[in-house]
């Protein structure tokens, strides 16, 4: 409960204070975006399996959003920041995708 309470209020705040993205985070933000999903798919699929921690959660959580944007940071060093963050976008879609299966298979028997 306190979790979708704590993401209301963040939805609501964010509609009434509209905060803006600094230009030098914005090719980040999008990347950490996608690993963020990821790590929340990850952690419902742990839920149903019954394997659900709250600690490896937030670990996961923080380290893949923090990983996602390093590529990129390195990608943008490196003079190929679109190449790295298409593929970071792809991995991460791929994980997504699997786990919205195991999700869909978990919930729907099929």
């Amino acid at each position: 409960m306190i979790p979708a309470l704590g993401l209301v209020v963040g939805v609501v705040l964010g509609f009434v204070l509209h905060p803006t993205v600094p230009v030098w985070m914005q090719p980040y933000l999008p990347i950490a975006v996608v690993a963020a999903l990821d790590a929340v798919f990850g952690g419902l699929r742990a839920l149903l399996d019954g394997i659900f921690d709250d600690k490896v959660f937030v670990v996961s959580f923080l380290s893949n959003v923090f990983v996602a944007a390093f590529i990129v940071y390195l990608g943008d060093q490196l003079g190929v920041g679109s190449q790295l963050s298409t593929g970071v976008v792809v991995v991460l879609g791929i994980r997504i995708f699997s786990n919205v299966a195991a999700i869909r298979r978990h919930l729907f028997r099929a």
